[in-house]
C-alpha cells in the first residue's frame, strides 16, 4: 500500500503539471456550463429529451478524455525512462500500475468535480439548478465512466510503445465503444436467429462499459420505457434492490480484469526487456 500511495501522489503531481489536464478541465467546465444553459429553459427532473442529450454528450467527452490522459501517462513512462528508474527500486508491477490508476483517477475526478461543481453553483445562483437526484445521477454516471475507461486506458498504455501509438489506440477504442457500437450491435443481432437475440444482447452489453453505464443511468432516471421490449428484463433487474449491487460488482470485475491483463503484459515485457 505504501508503494501504491507513493506512485499515486507522484502521478497527481505530474497530472496537474500536464497541460492536457488543464485543457480538458477547461473543456469540461465549458461543456458543463453549456449543459446549464440547455437545461435553464426548463426544470429538468427525471429522464427527458434534455437529460438524454446531456447523457450522450458526457458519453462522447469523458471516455475520450480518460483514454488519452491515461494511455499517454503510462506510455510516457516508457518513452522518458521513468519506469527504468522506478524499476531499480523494490517496486512490484501491480503496485506501480495501481498507483498510476489511483493517481490518474484522482486527477480526472477533480476535473469532473470542477466541471459539475461550477455548473451546480451557477445553477443555484441563477435559480435554474438541476433537481438533486438528476444532478447526482449525472455525476455518478461521469465517475463510473472515468473509472471504467481508466482501466482500459492503462491497458492500452501498456500495449503502446510511444505517444503516437497511444493516441491511435485511444481514439480507436473510443470509436469502437462509443460511435461504432450501435452499428456493430445492429449488424450482429440482425444475422442471429430470433431466439438468440436477447441472450446475445445481454452478453454484448456487459462487454461495453459505456453502454452498461448509460443503460443503468437511463433506467435510474425513469427512462426505461424508451429502451424497447428487448430491454424490459434489464429494466426489471436494475430497479430491484440488488440491481445497483450487481452493477457495482460488474464494474469492479471490469476494472480488475483490465488492470490484471495490463499487469500481466507489463510484467512479460519487463522480463523480455
Amino acid at each position: 500500500m505504501r508503494h501504491i500511495s507513493t506512485i499515486a501522489l507522484r502521478e497527481v503531481k505530474l497530472g496537474f503539471r500536464n497541460p492536457w489536464a488543464y485543457s480538458f478541465m477547461a473543456l469540461f467546465a465549458l461543456f458543463s456550463l453549456a449543459l446549464l444553459l440547455v437545461q435553464s429553459q426548463q426544470q429538468v427532473g427525471g429522464y427527458t429529451s434534455t437529460t438524454g442529450t446531456m447523457i450522450n454528450l458526457i458519453l462522447y467527452l469523458l471516455p475520450l478524455m480518460t483514454l488519452l490522459l491515461g494511455s499517454f501517462s503510462v506510455t510516457a513512462e516508457k518513452e522518458e525512462g521513468g519506469w527504468h528508474l522506478l524499476s531499480t527500486y523494490p517496486l512490484g508491477t501491480m503496485a506501480y500500475l495501481w498507483g498510476k490508476y489511483t493517481g490518474l483517477a484522482a486527477v480526472l475526478l477533480v476535473i469532473v468535480s470542477i466541471g459539475f461543481g461550477l455548473s451546480g453553483v451557477l445553477g443555484v445562483l441563477l435559480g435554474k439548478a438541476f433537481s438533486a437526484g438528476t444532478f447526482g445521477l449525472f455525476f455518478a454516471f461521469s465517475v463510473f465512466l472515468v473509472l471504467l475507461f481508466l482501466g482500459i486506458a492503462v491497458l492500452a498504455g501498456t500495449l503502446c510503445r510511444n505517444r503516437w501509438q497511444a493516441l491511435t489506440y485511444g481514439v480507436a477504442i473510443w470509436f469502437f465503444y462509443i460511435l461504432g457500437w450501435p452499428t456493430l450491435l445492429i449488424a450482429v443481432l440482425g444475422v442471429l436467429p430470433y431466439l438468440w437475440i436477447k441472450p446475445v444482447l445481454v452478453a454484448l452489453i456487459f462487454l461495453n462499459p459505456a453502454e452498461l453505464t448509460r443503460l443503468m443511468t437511463v433506467v435510474k432516471m425513469g427512462g426505461g420505457s424508451i429502451l424497447g421490449p428487448d430491454y424490459y428484463s434489464w429494466v426489471g433487474w436494475i430497479q430491484q434492490p440488488l440491481g445497483t449491487a450487481l452493477f457495482l460488482a460488474v464494474c469492479l470485475v471490469w476494472i480488475a480484469l483490465s488492470m490484471g491483463i495490463a499487469g500481466f503484459l507489463w510484467e512479460r515485457g519487463r522480463r523480455h526487456a
